[in-house]
């Protein structure tokens, strides 16, 4: 399930329902990614996300399918904010239920590495000193490559 929205979450709560698939689910993996300052002289205050509506909630499923195609995945549910953040807002809830946890963890890095490049949103922090988009990483780009190496 994808929920794209402005409101905060409760990462508990969504756990909570990632145990629901079934008797078999022997493994819960959950990340949830926060706004920081990003450690420069800028100040970060926080951040301004947007998306392209319905292309992002595609990308996602797809995300989602590969990710199902490649281990062994029950449920997934992606959350990402939009919008005004405050810095330690929430952002992102990316959880994966499986029968082992093997399977749990590499879906659940691989949907959040490739959420960082391949869906549509854009982001702009605003800092002390003003405000500016933010390109993608190449860290990012680089951890999403290494993934389609494996394939």
């Amino acid at each position: 399930m994808i929920s794209i929205q402005t409101e905060d979450f409760c990462a508990g709560s969504e756990h909570q329902a990632l145990r629901g698939a079934g008797p078999g689910t022997g493994a819960i993996a959950t990340f949830t990614g926060l706004v920081r300052d990003s450690g420069d002289l800028s100040g970060v205050t926080g951040l301004f996300l947007e998306h392209y509506p319905g292309m992002t909630e595609q990308v996602i499923q797809g995300l989602i399918d590969e990710a199902g195609q490649r281990w062994d995945v029950q449920r997934a549910r992606v959350i990402h904010r939009i919008g005004p953040l405050a810095l330690s807002d929430q952002i992102v809830f990316v959880g994966v239920c499986s029968a082992h946890r093997g399977d749990a963890f590499a879906a659940c890095e691989f949907i959040m590495d490739a959420l960082k490049t391949s869906a549509p949103f854009w982001k702009k922090e605003i800092t002390r000193e003003g405000e500016h988009w933010v390109e993608q990483k190449e860290m990012d780009v680089a951890r999403t490559q290494s993934w389609n190496q494996e394939a």
